[in-house]
C-alpha cells in the first residue's frame, strides 16, 4: 500500500493573497529583563514544566 500524494495548493488571485496578508495585523511581543523565564523545581516527580507560567501569558 502506497502514501497518498499531498495536496498542492496553488494561489490563483494573487492580489486577494497579498490583500488578506495586509490585513491579518501585526504582532507585537514585549520582552520584560527582569522576568523568571524558566518555572522553578517543584519538588514532585514526573517532568518538570520548562516556562514558567508568567512566560506563557
Amino acid at each position: 500500500m502506497s502514501k497518498p500524494q499531498p495536496a498542492r495548493y496553488r494561489t490563483t488571485n494573487w492580489s486577494a493573497y497579498n490583500d488578506a496578508l495586509r490585513k491579518r495585523g501585526s504582532l507585537l511581543i514585549w520582552l520584560d529583563k527582569g522576568m523568571a523565564w524558566h518555572a522553578r523545581r517543584e519538588g514532585r516527580p514526573g517532568r518538570p514544566p520548562v516556562f514558567s507560567d508568567a512566560a506563557i501569558q
